[in-house]
């Protein structure tokens, strides 16, 4: 029972339901500085969000060099479950918004790497208006 509540109770925030968000249409680990950048969150809110989240074992997060890379944590199967309902539910333009964001940065990987790039939002903005313009 304290499991499926610390959970819930992570899942209770604003920020990190549009972290959780990402994680779930990406289906990829991500680094703090693509987070920041895509939800235009300063670092120390972005890092106390995942903290929380790897508190409550929906994240697991791996060291690679100096950068730390958090994922889903499908372990349990409640997990999967959860993410597969998050996927299908967090659907409005907000995290529409953040997700294409995210797309815009993963595309500054080098070797399918994260890179310190901070992005300026706007840039963000900009270049997902620049592709909706061309469809």
């Amino acid at each position: 029972m304290e499991t499926y509540a610390a959970v819930f109770s992570a899942l209770g925030d604003e920020n990190r339901l549009r972290v959780m968000s990402l994680f779930v249409r990406s289906h990829q680990a991500l680094c703090v500085s693509e987070l920041v950048d895509s939800l235009d969150l300063p670092q120390y809110l972005i890092s106390r969000q995942l903290r929380k989240l790897h508190q409550a074992h929906i994240l697991k997060f791996r060291k690679r060099g100096t950068w730390s890379y958090y994922y889903l944590n499908e372990d349990p199967p409640f997990n999967k479950f959860l993410f597969r309902f998050l996927e299908q539910s967090l659907a409005d333009d907000q995290f529409e918004n953040d997700s294409e964001a995210l797309q815009i940065r993963l595309s500054y990987r080098e070797k399918g790497r994260c890179v310190i790039r901070t992005v300026p939002h706007d840039e963000i903005r900009n270049k997902i208006q620049s592709l909706s313009d061309e469809t």
